[in-house]
């Protein structure tokens, strides 16, 4: 099962999943916030506001998607502006602005290591793996390899633990709330049970059913599970 794909769909469950149907079905993503506008919303979101944290979500879709054409010449861009915008929620949740960063450099790098991680899981799964291989340039335009991605992955005994703990739970709300057919492309397409993760195109291609239905069952299935865990 690959780690990173699953801790990935497990912080991406955490937040809005209407955030997903929205990054999936249009290519154009709303204008970004002004620097005073930013630190109103901020401000707001830090007070609990959560519609507040929406809104810096939305707003800074244009900038998940600039940096995701960046890894796009090997990689599936609407894979990665999907995996990007997890980088996204997580930055946000986590940012504190009385470090004096702003919050669109301090996101830029959480959207870049979450993208590069989803590399390395698909990389690690492929059968012909070159270690010097260039996946993607880092934010100063330098060439990024596969073996200096592997090299930065660390993680502690308590991290592999908790996140065993929560992908039985994953495994146990799938198989209460969702349909087969739901339970299968969430698996396919996140590679949940250690398959390389697919496209809705590949996925959609070994059932028979267009890639715009996948995306559909896709969509309504991860908002069955967020509301789910919201509800608890």
């Amino acid at each position: 099962m690959s780690i990173i794909s699953i801790a990935g769909f497990l912080s991406f469950l955490s937040s809005s999943a209407l955030f997903f149907g929205y990054i999936s079905s249009n290519s154009l993503f709303p204008e970004p916030l002004s620097l005073e506008e930013e630190q109103k919303y901020v401000k707001l979101f830090e007070n609990g506001d959560v519609e507040a944290k929406n809104i810096l979500i939305e707003k800074n879709l244009r900038l998940v998607a600039h940096i995701a054409k960046k890894y796009s010449s090997n990689t599936n861009l609407d894979d990665l502006i999907s995996i990007g915008t997890i980088g996204l929620i997580k930055g946000i949740n986590s940012f504190n602005s009385s470090k004096g960063v702003k919050l669109s450099t301090y996101v830029s790098r959480c959207i870049d290591n979450e993208i590069l991680m989803y590399i390395r899981s698909t990389k690690k799964l492929n059968s012909e793996v070159f270690l010097n291989e260039p996946i993607g340039k880092d934010k100063d335009d330098n060439v990024v390899t596969l073996q200096e991605v592997l090299e930065n992955d660390e993680k502690t005994i308590e991290d592999e633990i908790d996140l065993k703990l929560k992908t039985k739970l994953l495994k146990e709300k799938m198989n209460e709330n969702l349909s087969e057919r739901e339970q299968y492309i969430l698996n396919m397409r996140f590679g949940l049970l250690g398959n390389k993760p697919q496209t809705q195109n590949q996925i959609a291609s070994s059932l028979g059913i267009s890639r715009s239905y996948v995306s559909r069952i896709e969509t309504k299935a991860i908002e069955k599970l967020s509301k789910n865990f919201e509800n608890e």
